[in-house]
């Protein structure tokens, strides 16, 4: 029996590629492959002496990777979190700054759309949810263990699911007579438990995006990996992050602000404040997909994109 094809449709496709600013000659970093959208188009803009690191969590988007790019010297395909994406230089031999770090982050389609992932309340399959299937801890093991207090926690931070302590007791109470091992089993448990829907979202849909983050510690990663691009990044290189919820876009924005704004001297010394120049600069404002975009993908009505360029 073949393999199911899964159909995924690149966020900010050409907007993210542009924000990068390929140079022929430069160094990329794709780390969040995904199904290789953003990859195919920086590989177009790129000369025989440029080179793009691959990365993500995913194996069988590793291996997708592989098997496309297997004669592609141009290609270095590294299984991992972006958060290393260090290594992953140092393993292709790159040795020196880059040109351009580009995130795509949340849940690509292929994760969605195949039950057996996990990750979707609205496909019976195992309550797995992990982007790296091969290890960590699974949503069900998760679950399973944790205290009361610590799923309600999760679930507000995470989700800011304003019944989290309600889900949470109804879990821990549910699985003292049977466990719970499937999306759906979940899924119908939070709207049992939730009273007020909002408009055109499921009443699992918050629960469901803070255990995904926290199965795979994804706001850890976006964090480490932000501060790790300012040391990484060539002067003129780009930084383009794609997010999909308030909380990834929240750290992006701030951390940009941060490192973008010149540190406040003390009274006194033989400085002038404006020749104190900041590591990284933020390129215009935020970017989202057009309607067009969002009329052919819904999955894309949530993207927002922020590009911040190293001085």
């Amino acid at each position: 029996m073949s393999e199911p094809v899964w159909k995924h449709d690149t966020v900010l496709l050409q907007e993210a590629v542009e924000a990068l600013n390929v140079q022929q000659a430069g160094v990329y970093v794709d780390g969040t492959y995904g199904r290789g959208g953003h990859s195919a188009l920086i590989l177009e803009k790129l000369g025989v002496g440029g080179r793009l690191v691959v990365i993500d969590k995913d194996p069988v988007a590793v291996s997708h990777a592989r098997g496309l790019y297997q004669h592609d010297p141009r290609v270095f395909v590294w299984h991992g979190s972006f958060r290393d994406f260090p290594l992953a230089l140092a393993e292709a031999g790159v040795n020196g700054k880059i040109q351009g770090l580009l995130l795509d982050l949340g849940v690509s389609s292929p994760q969605l759309d195949d039950a057996a992932r996990g990750f979707s309340f609205m496909r019976e399959g195992q309550l797995d949810m992990r982007m790296d299937m091969s290890s960590g801890e699974s949503a069900a093991q998760w679950l399973a263990r944790a205290g009361e207090t610590e799923i309600a926690d999760v679930l507000w931070r995470y989700g800011e699911e304003r019944f989290s302590r309600q889900i949470a007791r109804e879990i821990v109470r549910d699985r003292m007579q049977h466990r719970l091992e499937t999306t759906l089993q979940l899924a119908n448990l939070i709207a049992g438990v939730v009273r007020k829907r909002e408009p055109g979202k499921h009443p699992a849909t918050r629960s469901f995006q803070a255990i995904r983050i926290k199965v795979n510690q994804e706001l850890d990663d976006v964090e480490e990996c932000l501060h790790k691009s300012v040391g990484s990044l060539a002067p003129g290189g780009r930084l383009a992050v794609i997010s999909f919820h308030s909380l990834e876009d929240r750290i992006v924005k701030h951390f940009l602000r941060d490192v973008s704004t010149p540190p406040r001297l003390p009274k006194g010394l033989p400085v002038m404040q404006e020749t104190i120049q900041p590591p990284m600069k933020t390129l215009g404002k935020s970017v989202r997909p057009s309607a067009v975009e969002v009329e052919a993908n819904a999955r894309a009505r949530s993207a927002i994109m922020r590009v911040g360029e190293r001085t």
